[in-house]
């Protein structure tokens, strides 16, 4: 397990439990009643963290390293997921996957950015940065699922959009505001779940949807708090002050509409609690295809631009 610095007091608690439990192996003393005791003081530091996070304490969260990623959200909610490659223009980017799966006896076309669990994947996955391929790619599979008529479901979690000059030799900008207008003319259900980082146009470029859902303890921004206090004060020195502004935090995000809905995540975390935070959002996109397929193309498209363009206005 990978403790943040807020999380100190909670490393101390499991180092003692697994003290006490390796003394019981090695001895016949006693130890159930004094695990029982750490426990409750743990589970007492859990709650006093987690139900008074500060918004840079929640950007630390959003970044864990166990935190679930696409590729697991995609395992332990969907079945006979089948991969698609390639933009059919330049090349494959790892750093959105996409594919068809069943969410129960539906089908449903699945897109995410992917960063990667470990050091291998991250560098694989370009640390969930996708080039213009990739938007490319979301493009032809948001087509393809207008085309199938399949709700369409991403997934977001990167800290932007590749900002390398090979990148922008191949049009990154226009990448993804092409991925906007083909998501704005969807003729499909379009959902989008924020679970980790979601930075700035890199990720809007899937979050251009009819329903936006978001992790309790993940972000959503324009730009990262250390981007924005290198601009203000010259400095990431100040990423703290800035996040403190930036109004980042699911709360702020669905207090300004600009999401629809917050999953919970229990108490100590998304990276603690795989199973039941997906668990929590399988529900939450089940109802939410369930309640868009009452809508008709038109509708649906319609709405959606009423939504997006009216927040450029």
């Amino acid at each position: 397990m990978f403790y943040l610095d807020f999380e100190e007091k909670l490393e101390k608690f499991d180092i003692e439990i697994q003290s006490l439990i390796q003394l019981s192996k090695e001895s016949d003393i006693d130890v159930k009643g004094k695990i029982k005791d750490i426990e409750k003081k743990k589970q007492s530091e859990l709650n006093r963290i987690y139900n008074n996070l500060s918004p840079w304490q929640i950007v630390k969260l959003a970044r864990h390293p166990n935190r679930p990623k696409t590729k697991n959200f995609i395992s332990n909610i969907f079945t006979n997921f089948t991969p698609l490659y390639g933009d059919r223009l330049y090349s494959e980017d790892n750093a959105i996957i996409s594919g068809l799966a069943f969410l129960d006896e539906s089908p449903v076309v699945i897109l995410g950015t992917e960063k990667g669990n470990d050091m291998q994947t991250r560098i694989k996955h370009n640390f969930g940065m996708a080039k213009p391929e990739g938007y490319r790619k979301s493009q032809r599979v948001m087509k393809l699922a207008s085309k199938l008529n399949l709700p369409l479901i991403c997934f977001i979690d990167t800290s932007g959009a590749y900002p390398g000059k090979d990148a922008e030799e191949r049009g990154q900008a226009e990448a993804i505001a092409q991925s906007m207008k083909v998501a704005l003319n969807c003729e499909t259900p379009c959902l989008s779940v924020i679970i980790g980082e979601g930075g700035s146009g890199g990720a809007i470029a899937l979050a251009t949807s009819d329903i936006v859902l978001m992790l309790s303890n993940s972000i959503y921004s324009v730009i990262s708090p250390e981007g924005c206090s290198s601009i203000l004060w010259k400095s990431a020195n100040f990423a703290e002050t800035a996040s403190n502004s930036l109004r980042i935090t699911a709360k702020d995000c669905l207090e300004f509409k600009i999401v629809d809905q917050i999953i919970q995540e229990p108490i100590g975390g998304a990276h603690r609690y795989h199973e039941k935070v997906s668990s929590d959002l399988k529900e939450a996109l089940t109802k939410n295809i369930e309640d868009l397929k009452l809508l008709t193309k038109d509708e649906l498209i319609k709405k959606r631009n009423d939504r997006y363009l009216n927040y450029i206005v």
